[in-house]
């Protein structure tokens, strides 16, 4: 689709293209009472130039949201920091915005891209989690055939005192068959395998779907747990299902909304509609009502 209309799809995922968007919608959310956590959208960059100039812009969000006393942390791509150009460069470039948020008491996710990048966050994730314990969390994917190992695997950096934090999704990147799940009820029996494994060992899952399905089954894995409420969150992405985002809210649960922001918010938004199809029908829809 022309980019014109992409942005008219857009609107409602997004905060917005400039900083000042993105904390106006937050406050909105934590006035509503969701927690949030802010994102500049941005991935895959050439040239580590941009990378400084990401480093720097979310050194100005961090900086803003502790100012405008946002409820929220912190999402950052590690290829907007040059992980496929220089990993030693992107590492630099992550640690010095998870010691910014550090110096707020405050919380940096990193996010899962695709199956190219996943050994290379991992370890990016283990050599900050052992500086700045508190400070860091990954995010997993269901839908990748190697997850439940992972987290298996990071297991040795996981304490009771500071539990691992993971934010578990089904996944979004298109990938073969050899190494994820394709089948919708697959991906949903992973998922929760992968969440029951979290519990059992005490870590701190932030559970993001927008399946009502999986919310239902997480109510019952929790009760299961006897989790209490400061142990987990669920979590879900701005502009998406708000009604049943409301009903976990209504029911007692914590929730975390992810807020994206920025002028790059074309690949963000065309996911979005690869997700969910029918948007298309409604944007054409939107331009005749308003033509």
């Amino acid at each position: 689709m022309p980019k014109n209309l992409v942005w008219l799809f857009s609107n409602r995922y997004i905060a917005g293209k400039r900083l000042d968007d993105a904390i106006r919608i937050s406050k909105n959310l934590n006035n509503e009472g969701y927690m949030v956590t802010i994102d500049l959208l941005g991935e895959f960059i050439t040239n580590l130039d941009e990378a400084d100039k990401n480093r720097e812009r979310y050194i100005e969000i961090i900086e803003t949201a502790q100012k405008n006393n946002i409820n929220g942390n912190y999402s950052i791509k590690p290829t907007m920091f040059g992980l496929l150009l220089d990993k030693e460069v992107c590492y630099q470039n992550i640690r010095e915005i998870v010691a910014k948020a550090a110096s707020y008491n405050n919380f940096v996710r990193i996010d899962m891209e695709d199956s190219e990048c996943t050994d290379m966050e991992i370890d990016i994730f283990r050599r900050l989690k052992k500086e700045f314990p508190a400070n860091v969390g990954l995010v997993l994917q269901a839908y990748l055939k190697r997850t439940y190992d992972d987290i298996l695997a990071l297991s040795d950096l996981h304490t009771k005192e500071i539990p691992l934090n993971f934010r578990l999704c089904k996944g979004i990147y298109v990938e073969p068959a050899s190494i994820a799940y394709k089948d919708h009820d697959e991906i949903n029996k992973h998922y929760l395998e992968d969440l029951e494994l979290m519990l059992q060992k005490g870590m701190y899952p932030g559970i993001a779907t927008h399946d009502s399905f999986l919310v239902n089954e997480s109510y019952k894995l929790l009760e299961k747990y006897n989790y209490k409420n400061e142990q987990y969150e669920f979590q879900m992405l701005y502009g998406v299902t708000p009604g049943l985002r409301k009903s976990i809210i209504d029911k007692g649960h914590r929730l975390r909304v992810y807020v994206p922001f920025g002028e790059d918010w074309f690949a963000y938004s065309t996911r979005r509609l690869k997700e969910n199809p029918k948007m298309a029908g409604e944007i054409m829809k939107a331009l005749f009502v308003r033509g």
